[in-house]
């Protein structure tokens, strides 16, 4: 709860108070209170964490493509050839890295989602948008690793501001309106009318959702430093998310004095960051250009001119077995030094894209408990399931048994089809019994089945049919992570 975080004054504990009354109210942003939990679940794992993570990722679309284009970006392109898929990216970015970019993007969806007023709470969920984009393109110039968890520092910066707008506007309202009144800004006016500063307002409520300490300590407003002193990574944070949030301000307005402002303050920061003034203006105008694609509202983006454009959400068949074709590159590439785990993890996001899935799953065999056991999944509702997806590895009359005595991809267009039904076995019917066509990719090292993967589509697809050249490249990927299984054990030179 926010009343959890105690202010300096009785002024600023009932504003808490009454900001935790409206929190309650609306739900406490249940959305975004739920990622956090997944995410810094995720990022804390230990066995499972790069999964956890991929599936995190995975489970949104434009959260996807925001880690991929990250993983593509000249600060990692030393890492190699292109990344094509989720897995890869984690691998080379560290799930750190991903996890910062995720808790940003989903506190900006939640937010935008929710608003009640969307005149102004959105104008400060697009100014912290625009902050995030500046801090961004400032750490590639810098070339720091810190880049992403200042990323989400500089959109939590101003999180007093966005909570204020979302929640309690009238309040918001009364405090632009006592700034204008005394000459001040609404930061140096709100600890006389809420009796605590919109910086604690923030905090309180990242405490509240329980964000890692060093998010916290990065969403500190910190001066300039004096040239010459050293900065620790923490302070080089918290410099860069009070620069980017700064810059944001005055570049939302699109304010022809804009430039001025925002150059007195690259000279400010310049020595702090480690950067040159002149290439910060120009990480600035970079980080201007993306905007401007990225913001709906802003005047800086021209709203006006963009609306006709529209991204189709449908992705042709073709384009899947592009997806295909660019994941086992990636399985290519990482054939020498990835686990059988994680080209398992390649390969179950590869089908699970590339094919559109309801649901994928891949199959381990435990030659311990003689059984067969679900171990990575994707798809909505499916990880609730996973306790279900157990089998004896003993020998039945079914279609996954022949599946993996066959050692060869098996499709089954119409599983609802009465003469099939004795082909199914029990723990199919009480877990996966929504998919109406499924594939199955056994995977057998050795001459011994290993396990297999699993990927259905529900009634939410047309009717489905895979090409003879679809069919090739899942036996190709199917290929590669036996020869990685078998290299582990020592079969393959």
């Amino acid at each position: 709860m926010i009343l959890s975080y105690k202010a300096a004054t009785p002024l600023g504990n009932k504003t808490l108070s009454e900001l935790g009354d409206c929190t309650r109210r609306c739900g406490d942003m249940p959305g975004f209170a739920k990622a956090i939990t997944a995410i810094l679940g995720a990022m804390r794992g230990e066995d499972e964490q790069e999964f956890n993570i991929t599936r995190t990722v995975l489970s949104d679309p434009v959260l996807t493509q925001k880690v991929l284009r990250l993983a593509n970006s000249g600060m990692y392109s030393a890492f190699g050839q292109r990344v094509n898929t989720v897995s890869k990216a984690v691998l080379v970015l560290g799930t750190e890295a991903i996890g910062h970019l995720a808790l940003g993007l989903k506190l900006i969806e939640e937010l935008a989602a929710s608003s009640t007023d969307t005149s102004i709470a959105h104008i400060e969920m697009e100014k912290a948008v625009l902050a995030g984009i500046v801090a961004r393109q400032i750490a590639y110039t810098a070339d720091s690793r810190h880049g992403e968890e200042a990323v989400v520092c500089a959109m939590l910066h101003t999180l007093g501001r966005m909570m204020l707008t979302f929640y309690m506007p009238d309040r918001w309202h009364a405090l632009e309106r006592l700034a204008q009144q005394t000459q001040r800004t609404v930061e140096d006016a709100a600890p006389e009318l809420l009796g605590l500063s919109l910086e604690e307002i923030g905090h309180a409520a990242a405490l509240h959702w329980g964000l890692p300490q060093a998010l916290l300590n990065g969403m500190r407003t910190l001066a300039p430093a004096e040239p010459g002193a050293e900065i620790p990574p923490a302070d080089w944070v918290a410099g860069l998310s009070t620069l980017a949030a700064r810059c944001a301000e005055f570049l939302w307005h699109d304010d022809p004095g804009a430039a001025e402002k925002v150059q007195h303050l690259t000279d400010s920061y310049a020595a702090m960051l480690g950067v040159d003034a002149p290439a910060l203006v120009h990480a600035i105008e970079q980080a201007k250009a993306i905007a401007v694609n990225d913001l709906t509202i802003a005047p800086l983006s021209r709203p006006a001119e963009r609306r006709a454009k529209a991204l189709a959400k449908t992705r042709q068949r073709a384009a899947g077995n592009k997806i295909l074709l660019s994941g086992l590159a990636d399985m290519r590439d990482l054939l020498d030094s990835a686990s059988p785990g994680q080209m398992v993890q390649i390969a179950l996001e590869t089908i699970y894209q590339g094919l559109e899935f309801s649901r994928a799953v891949a199959f381990v065999r435990n030659r311990k408990d003689n059984q067969y056991a679900a171990k990575i999944c994707f798809g909505e509702g499916t990880p609730e399931l996973l306790p279900a997806m157990v089998f004896s590895d003993r020998y039945e009359a079914n279609v996954f048994h022949a599946a993996l005595t066959s050692d060869r991809v098996i499709f089954i267009e119409n599983a609802r089809d009465a003469k099939f039904a004795a082909k199914l076995p029990q723990w199919w019917r009480g877990s996966l019994a929504e998919a109406r066509s499924f594939v199955i990719l056994p995977l057998s090292a050795n001459g011994q089945p290993a396990g297999f993967l699993y990927g259905d589509w529900d009634d939410s697809f047309p009717p489905i049919s895979l090409s003879q050249n679809e069919f090739s490249l899942l036996n190709d990927m199917r290929a590669m992570v036996v020869r990685a299984v078998e290299r582990r054990h020592g079969v393959v030179a």
